[in-house]
């Protein structure tokens, strides 16, 4: 399979949209802050037939990028590596010294994924759920695999 990357353009903030309200709003809280991914950058991947089958979303504040939205619907297969490594070129081109993101206790696939490519856990933020759930209630309680979802895990790459 050729993987293809490609920035989001305004044409696709409707598919965007669609990905994002599948998480239940169309926001993500990181940090305790509301941030839209159709507000801010992106690339998507497709296949040699033109299907999407990846999104990132990341936003440079001053000298550090944040991966916002990572989703790959193809899992295993390079997708999540070749977008992670699209914004890593960006952000280092725009003179960024960090690389961070965050991602929850439950989502282990997540946790593996960015430790085998290179990242480092920062900081847990303990029951940082609790005060998301006040920004979008429809976090759920329970998480992947039934585990309660509490924390917030930031993972970091120095640039």
């Amino acid at each position: 399979m050729a993987l293809q990357i490609h920035p989001v353009t305004e044409q696709d903030k409707t598919w965007l949209m669609e990905i994002v309200r599948t998480w239940g709003a169309d926001f993500i809280i990181t940090r305790g802050r509301k941030v839209y991914p159709s507000e801010i950058e992106g690339f998507y991947a497709s296949d040699d037939d033109g299907e999407r089958i990846g999104l990132v979303t990341f936003e440079i504040i001053g000298d550090q990028c944040e991966v916002v939205t990572l989703d790959a619907f193809r899992k295993f297969s390079g997708v999540g590596t070749a977008l992670m490594e699209t914004v890593r070129t960006i952000a280092r081109q725009r003179a960024c010294c960090r690389l961070w993101l965050i991602t929850t206790n439950d989502n282990l696939d997540a946790i593996r994924f960015y430790q085998r490519r290179g990242m480092t856990i920062a900081a847990v933020h303990v029951n940082a759920l609790e005060h998301s759930r006040q920004l979008k209630p429809t976090i759920a309680k329970i998480g992947q695999h039934g585990i309660p979802l509490r924390d917030e895990i930031e993972f970091e790459e120095l640039l």
